[in-house]
C-alpha cells in the first residue's frame, strides 16, 4: 500500500523509515499530484503555521481536503494533529486546519522546547506494555468532540488531557512516535487501512 508522508516541513524520513519497515510503500506529498495513488497520509512533527502556509503556497491545501473529505485515512502527530483538528488553539488568525477529526487543539500546550519531555503512556489498542511517547513543544486537545475516541491521556499541569485520539480513520497524537523507535502506533494506523 502506498501511504503519503507531507513533505513540505518536519519528520519526513523519519516517518518514512517507520512506514517503510512496517511493509508500506511511503511517497513523499510535496505538491497535488503527488496524492494520486496514496491510500493514506501522514502529517509529521513540525512547525504547524509554517506547514499551514506551505500547504497554501504549494496548492497542496484543498487538494488534501478534497482527499480527506472523501474519507482518506490520516495519521497525523504533533503539527500534523493541529492540522487535521477542527480547531485550533493560540494559533494565527490565518491558520487553517482540515477538520478531519472533530478536536480543538492547543499550540506549545506543555511550554516551548525547554519543556520537551518523553514519558511512558498506556494507548488503548497497543499490546506490549506503555509506549514511550517523545513531546517536542507539544500540543494537546482540549476539546473532543461525539464520535471521537481517546486513547491516551496525559497530565498537562493537574488536568488528565487526550493526546492519542481517532476518528473513523483519522488518528492523531501530540507527540513524535517516530522518534522513540516503537513502530506500534504507525502499525495501529496502517491496520485500518
Amino acid at each position: 500500500m502506498k501511504v503519503g508522508v507531507l513533505a513540505l516541513q518536519g519528520d519526513v524520513t523519519e516517518h518514512a523509515t517507520v512506514l517503510a519497515g512496517l511493509g508500506a510503500h511511503p511517497v513523499e506529498v510535496r505538491d497535488p499530484a503527488d496524492l494520486a495513488g496514496v491510500d493514506a497520509l501522514v502529517l509529521p512533527g513540525g512547525e504547524s503555521t509554517t506547514m499551514s502556509l506551505l500547504l497554501e503556497s504549494s496548492g497542496l491545501h484543498s487538494a488534501v481536503a478534497a482527499r480527506l473529505d472523501e474519507g482518506m485515512p490520516a495519521f497525523g502527530t504533533c503539527a500534523g494533529m493541529i492540522l487535521l483538528g477542527s480547531e485550533v488553539l493560540d494559533g494565527r488568525r490565518d491558520q487553517r486546519c482540515f477538520g478531519a477529526i472533530d478536536v480543538s487543539v492547543r499550540r506549545n500546550a506543555f511550554g516551548r522546547q525547554l519543556q520537551s519531555f518523553e514519558a511512558d503512556l498506556d494507548v488503548a489498542g497497543l499490546e506490549g506494555g506503555p509506549m514511550r511517547a517523545v513531546f517536542i513543544r507539544a500540543p494537546v486537545v482540549e476539546r473532543v468532540g461525539e464520535g471521537v475516541e481517546v486513547l491516551a491521556s496525559t497530565a498537562v499541569g493537574e488536568v488528565e488531557r487526550p493526546v492519542v485520539c481517532r476518528s473513523g480513520p483519522v488518528l492523531v497524537a501530540a507527540f513524535h512516535p517516530e522518534l522513540a523507535g516503537d513502530p506500534r502506533l504507525h502499525q495501529l494506523f496502517l491496520s485500518k487501512l
